[in-house]
């Protein structure tokens, strides 16, 4: 009769389930083992939950003795046995060690797994083992109630999901990332088919579906992520723009929508009020609807905004930049920085820009910039490919020269050049023999123009590939090309007629006499033929005529100038360049990739045709091939800071506490790439700080007490020496001292403190290289283990004062190598006759594995032999050249430098630290701790405001505003700083005019002829009808022109008799700057008057505020402001 025993807890000795026992746990065995180590199977026991049953044995009830019970319960090891979660429950007890290593969580540790596991199969051994008593057997078993049923694992793998989800379960606090990653680019060649699906009810829907890197966009609007789409002209950015708009009016909140400039503005307000309804304008002359939930303005108004702190931002959800490659002009790209430093933490970012190459550096700044993460979106390829083309016609029989050069696929074709350049050089060769040689064919004058023109425009329209572009580099050349075209008729009764009642529309609200003006008489002749000119010279409402002619198809040829390419989706079907070069205000120059792809850009129309012609006219010679390929092929512009102080953010920034000026310049995009580790830095110097907390202070009693001095003098020495070298081999002497032959002492990693000779000299200046044969070890008498003879570790005084130069230990080696200036540690005077061609023939001969073992030349054994020779009897170095006496330096940073040394090295010599026995290991810790030391400070210093690129010069502006007054010593800004805070630009001069009386006592038409002068971008002289008040206020301005740049006062009559009423049709006699550019000095001149109205208020001038309001009316009437068409 055999009888079941107590159960009792199961040890790893006996143990036969898959779990580790432990207090709590439901595992007990019914441990019956006989003393034989062997048993019989209970049958019928199957069911029990743990795990297999092969070892689980009954046997007779008087066979085992009682104490066998007490040695299996004193096996138990409840240090290293004991599981700390127990499997089905999702706490547990630690019970490992403080310094036992834990693994992380979710992860398994496979000895934890397979530790519990007996695969010993029920070694019989193992039953045997005796341990120590540890109490009546009752108290264990009382002390593990078993209560809970016990979650059955049927699987190994269940258990190792059991144990997963336990390491889960209890969480550690997150590592911060190694690197923080705010740039996040997102993959837009897979297709978002669950688009739909995630958002069932879109904000806003489309006649169309949009492309993938719409919808990727849009998916990360709906999450209120910040986006940067970079896509290519007329991809459709535009659609990403109009959902966040959507959205924000679902959402109750506000959105701001900036442009560079405000004719886009214009456009952009008709487009979004036709789509949306509750749109606003506000722009420098404009004000519409302040109130709605969609505000367009130009990013100037932006910032005024963020530095007025107005209400509109408070509610604002997106702010919208388009056109943001705009922020590598040199002239208005710093605003861009200052609004995206400036925007609230609540406020979403959406920039929209052409295709860039450092997309994600960018994105990257504006993400560490808000903390948050900005997701890059850039397109693949054009929604409508280009060809290129060049076309060398001049006539009706040469308009079919055009010359496939870059096809849709992006492949460059030599052939199509080689064909273009053939056909020129035949035409122009018939040309000699008929008129000449001397004939200059190649000088485009206007017959020739019209000649291209008239014969490219022929066959652009039997191959039906019109609307075309003329893209023109200049103003003048714009006009005349159109006007040469006097017999090309482009347009059908129909379209005629509609042109017609456009123009007669829309010129309805100029008054009589502006109807008239030749340029308004001369654009609408032209337009009734289908052609059309755009550029900065043409009048505001004359441009938008244009513009919307075009939009409807009617204008068939346009000619532009380049900030045509600004415009918001106006694409045709024909982009035509008329030259590569043009001129950026200081030069003539080849266009940058990305101004052609931006203007190419404009060709093709989505939808309507399957490619876009690009040409390229060839009036005189083909372009060189190189350069095309460059143009057409090469890389877009970088986005590029244009950060600068200006006197007006200083001024803002000091009057606000939230902003520092010293925070707007860390935080600008020109110090990015020195700012962007600073979390790395900040932690590099907490594990510094606390390493040196840890060091051990070096012992620096008795005759140790001028160990510091001793270790700073052997720093300084090397500084000045390193300094003196540098300034060797940047003089004309030094460099002449190195030639072949020369003994030179060499100092980098691989040879240090190594004698050399010098056996050739690059010629290139600019990096100049030195080919040296110096000495060294045999390499088989290196221990691969060891990177070659170290440097000693404790400098004694020989070791800083000489060189202590390198002898080989066995066998002298030598080798060639090539040695930058910095390389050279010292010239020594030593010269050897060496051939250095001879040299280096045999040594690369020696470097094939066929010649290896060949011996050197005598010339090279020579060479060696005398290098070893000077190394031995200079152990300290050979004498080296003196800089003032030998090479002529009197420079005296190297006078000052070579006394210094000689100092130094005798306070070396005088040390008393280095006869101490304890010096070497001191001298270590000591050096530790300096390094540490050292190492800290610069990251202080980069951490710090003081390594700020734009800080000296920020000092300097806040002293002149001192001097001036406007902000006192503690950097409070006064009266008259807040009054160059209200002025949009030339910020001092306006402040100092007011404040000097300059101003006062002028009439209203003088102030505003007399300011034409700051605001008229054409230069001239003021005229000789002017009263002797305003001449005498010209000549008291231009007294500080040298100081506040060139100003222009060209239009100083002009503006004078416009003010006092003279009609705009009479203007034209007075000057001869075109029409548009009037307008524009007219326009920015108000914008001048009202600020300065503001600012005469502010310091209780009414006097002064009441005549600025004056010359402000008289200057907007007629023409000048007419209001835009887009807005009515």
């Amino acid at each position: 009769m055999a009888s079941l025993p107590v159960p009792q807890i199961c040890s790893k000795k006996q143990s036969s389930c898959f779990c580790r026992p432990q207090p709590g746990c439901l595992c007990m065995v019914w441990s019956t083992q006989p003393e034989n180590g062997r048993g019989r199977q209970i049958p019928g026991l199957s069911w029990l939950p743990w795990g297999p049953l092969s070892h689980l044995t009954y046997r007779p009830k008087d066979t085992q003795p009682q104490a066998r019970y007490w040695e299996a319960e004193e096996e138990i090891d409840f240090e290293k046995d004991l599981l700390t979660v127990p499997p089905g429950f999702k706490k547990g007890v630690d019970f490992a060690p403080k310094d036992h290593p834990t693994p992380a969580p979710g992860l398994l540790s496979l000895s934890r797994l397979l530790e519990p596991l007996d695969l010993s199969g029920g070694d019989e051994d193992e039953s045997e083992a005796v341990g120590q008593p540890a109490g009546p057997r009752g108290d264990t078993v009382s002390a593990s109630p078993c209560s809970v049923p016990l979650a059955r694992a049927s699987s190994l793998e269940d258990l190792v999901l059991k144990e997963a989800s336990t390491a889960v379960s209890t969480p550690e606090p997150p590592k911060p990332p190694p690197q923080e990653q705010w740039a996040i680019p997102v993959d837009v060649t897979s297709p978002v088919d669950d688009f739909y699906r995630l958002i069932p009810q879109p904000a806003f829907q489309w006649a169309f579906e949009p492309d993938v890197f719409q919808k990727q966009a849009i998916l990360h609007l709906e999450r209120h992520d910040s986006v940067f789409v970079a896509a290519h002209t007329s991809a459709g950015k535009t659609v990403v723009a109009e959902y966040a708009i959507a959205l924000a009016q679902k959402h109750m909140t506000r959105t701001i929508y900036t442009s560079p400039i405000k004719a886009l503005s214009n456009q952009k307000f008709r487009d979004f009020r036709n789509t949306f309804g509750d749109v606003g304008l506000l722009t420098g002359d404009v004000q519409l609807h302040p109130e709605a939930s969609c505000l367009i303005m130009t990013t100037e108004i932006l910032r005024s905004m963020l530095y007025s702190g107005s209400d509109v931002i408070r509610d604002l959800e997106w702010v919208i930049f388009d056109e943001v490659h705009y922020i590598n002009d040199a002239e208005r790209g710093v605003v861009w920085e200052e609004v995206l430093i400036m925007l609230p933490d609540h406020v979403s970012i959406i920039l929209l820009s052409a295709t860039v190459p450092n997309a994600l550096e960018f994105a990257d700044w504006i993400g560490r910039l808000k903390r948050r993460q900005i997701y890059v979106i850039s397109t693949v390829a054009r929604p409508v490919p280009l060809e290129h083309y060049l076309f060398t016609g001049n006539s009706p029989k040469t308009q079919g020269e055009l010359f496939l050069l870059l096809d849709s696929r992006g492949a460059f074709h030599t052939k199509g050049y080689y064909a273009a350049a053939e056909a020129k050089k035949e035409r122009m060769s018939k040309h000699a023999q008929t008129f000449g040689a001397k004939q200059p064919t190649h000088q485009g004058g206007p017959a020739q123009d019209r000649g291209v023109y008239l014969s490219l425009l022929a066959s652009l329209r039997t191959r039906a590939q019109l609307p075309v572009v003329v893209f023109t580099f200049s103003r003048g050349r714009c006009d005349e090309q159109a006007s040469g075209l006097t017999s090309l008729d482009l347009t059908t009764s129909s379209e005629k007629s509609e042109i017609h009642l456009f123009l007669q529309r829309c010129l309805a609200r100029l008054r009589g006499s502006d109807r008239q003006l030749p340029q308004v008489l001369h654009m609408s002749e032209l337009l009734h033929r289908g052609l059309g000119v755009h550029h900065s010279g043409v009048l505001p409402i004359l441009k938008e005529i244009v513009e919307m002619l075009f939009s409807r198809g009617l204008v068939k040829v346009l000619f532009a100038t380049e900030t045509f390419a600004m415009g918001v989706n106006m694409p045709a079907r024909t982009v035509v360049f008329d030259s590569m070069r043009k001129h950026d205000g200081s030069t003539f120059r080849d266009l940058l990739p990305g101004e052609y792809v931006q203007m190419a850009g404009r060709a093709g129309r989505r939808g309507l045709d399957p490619t876009g012609t690009v040409i390229l006219l060839c009036k005189g010679r083909v372009p060189e091939m190189a350069d095309l390929h460059r143009m057409m092929m090469g890389k877009p512009s970088q986005l590029q800071s244009q950060f600068r102080l200006t006197y007006t953010m200083i001024l803002n920034l000091l009057r606000v506490d939230a902003l520092r000026v010293e925070d707007m310049m860390k935080r600008s995009f020109s110090e990015f790439p020195s700012r962007k580790d600073s979390k790395a830095h900040e932690q590099a110097l907490a594990e510094l700080t606390k390493r040196l907390g840890a060091l051990e202070e070096p012992d620096m009693t008795g005759q140790l007490a001028d160990l510091p001095e001793y270790y700073s003098w052997g720093e300084e020495l090397t500084e000045t020496r390193h300094m003196i070298q540098r300034r060797i081999v940047e003089s004309v002497n030094g460099l002449k001292s190195l030639s072949v032959g020369r003994v030179v002492v060499v100092k980098n990693q691989e040879h240090p403190s190594t004698l050399g000779v010098i056996l050739q000299v690059s010629s290139n200046s600019i990096s100049r290289v030195f080919t040296t044969l110096v000495l060294c070890d045999k390499p088989e008498s290196q221990d691969p283990q060891d990177g070659g003879p170290a440097a000693p570790d404790v400098p004694h005084p020989d070791d800083l004062v000489g060189f202590k130069l390198f002898l080989p230990e066995g066998p002298c080696n030598h080798t060639v190598t090539k040695l930058q200036p910095g390389d050279v540690a010292a010239i020594t005077t030593k010269v050897l006759r060496v051939n250095g061609e001879k040299i280096l023939e045999d040594f690369s001969k020696r470097q094939q594995p066929k010649f290896k073992k060949d011996p050197p030349l005598a010339a090279v054994t020579t060479a060696v032999q005398e290098l070893l020779r000077l190394a031995q009897a200079y152990p300290a170095g050979p004498p080296t050249l003196d800089p003032v006496n030998d090479l002529q330096l009197k420079d005296v940073s190297v006078v000052e430098g070579g006394l210094r040394a000689r100092k130094l090295e005798e306070l070396i010599r005088g040390a008393q630290c280095v006869y101490s026995p304890r010096f070497p290991a001191q001298y270590l810790k000591l050096r530790e701790r300096m390094q540490i030391q050292k190492e800290m400070e610069r990251l202080r210093f980069l951490l710090s405001d003081q390594s700020l690129l734009l800080l000296p010069e920020y000092h300097q502006r806040v002293e002149v505003l001192r001097t001036l007054g406007y902000v006192d010593e503690a950097g409070t800004v006064k009266l008259a700083g807040r009054v160059a805070c209200a002025m949009s630009s030339h910020e001092l001069l306006l402040t100092e005019l007011m404040f000097d009386n300059a101003l006062s006592a002028l009439r209203p038409e003088e102030i505003a002829a007399l300011l034409s002068g700051l605001v008229c971008q054409n230069p001239g002289d003021p005229g000789d009808q002017l009263p002797s008040t305003l001449k005498q206020g010209v000549e008291r301005v231009q007294t500080v022109e040298e100081f506040v740049g060139e100003l222009n006062f060209g239009l100083v009559e002009v503006v004078y008799e416009w003010a006092r009423g003279m009609p705009f049709s009479e203007l034209a006699g007075l000057s001869g700057t075109p029409e548009g550019l009037v307008v524009r000095c007219i326009q920015r001149l108000a914008e001048m008057c009202r600020s300065l109205r503001g600012a005469a208020r502010l310091v209780g001038e009414p006097v002064l505020g009441a005549k600025m309001e004056t010359a402000a009316t008289l200057l907007r009437r007629d023409i000048v402001f007419a209001a835009s068409l887009y807005t009515q």
